[in-house]
């Protein structure tokens, strides 16, 4: 008698409450972890002065410790919104160049993502987003290339989601191109990053320093529509 076959196993899911940088400081990458994630706007870190200086100079810096830390030839992956302040612009994209540059890390893509109809006028955040790849080590050329533009962030559990459509996206990539098999999102937020690299079959771990944050994401399911959704766009 063949044995019976066995059932398949669920993606993992792992969210740990921790400030974000201290934690990847204490724990090195697996070799399959790749990194996609969304640093924090300055309006969620008050505690860096009430300029804008503090808060690039942070951002630069978390951007580098995290293009280092998955092993070589492991992408990460930003998701990041413009924004204006005080009438000026804020180019995020730049920013994380910037911390490219530092570390030495390779541009692999830079996909604009469409959050509102082209010709909406917005106020304070920009209509669009970046996703940005970044490797270290050797180049990564892409076997499948995908859109340049993405149409709209889909589905949006919280206002400060990454979006389902554009959590695909990303995962895809990580799918296509690569040998990661575990989502890290060092800024998980309410785990939206997480619940789609589940929905994917990736397994996922996220950081989040918000206890409240915390449980939202360990329970996040996608409604089975949006999950399929997501995973076809």
């Amino acid at each position: 008698m063949l044995p019976a076959a066995e059932a398949p196993k669920s993606p993992a899911r792992l969210v740990i409450q921790a400030e974000a940088l201290a934690w990847l400081g204490q724990n090195a990458a697996e070799p399959s972890d790749a990194v996609i994630t969304s640093l924090p706007d300055f309006s969620e870190l008050p505690a860096l002065g009430p300029g804008l200086e503090g808060w690039k100079r942070w951002f630069i810096d978390a951007a580098a410790e995290l293009l280092r830390w998955p092993a070589p030839g492991m992408p990460c992956l930003f998701f990041q919104s413009d924004v204006r302040h005080q009438g000026t612009w804020i180019d995020k994209a730049y920013l994380v160049q910037q911390a490219a540059e530092r570390a030495g890390a390779t541009l692999v893509f830079h996909k604009i993502v469409c959050r509102h109809p082209p010709g909406t006028l917005t106020q304070g955040r920009a209509s669009y987003s970046h996703l940005l790849a970044f490797t270290l080590g050797q180049p990564l050329i892409a076997k499948k290339p995908s859109a340049d533009v993405l149409p709209d962030p889909g589905d949006m559990p919280w206002s400060r989601a990454m979006g389902t459509a554009a959590c695909a996206a990303a995962c895809r990539f990580l799918l296509d191109e690569t040998a990661a098999r575990r989502v890290v999102d060092p800024f998980c937020g309410k785990g939206t990053v997480l619940a789609v690299a589940n929905s994917l079959g990736l397994d996922a771990l996220g950081v989040e320093i918000s206890a409240k944050r915390c449980r939202a994401a360990r329970n996040l399911q996608l409604e089975s529509a949006g999950a399929q959704s997501a995973a076809t766009e």
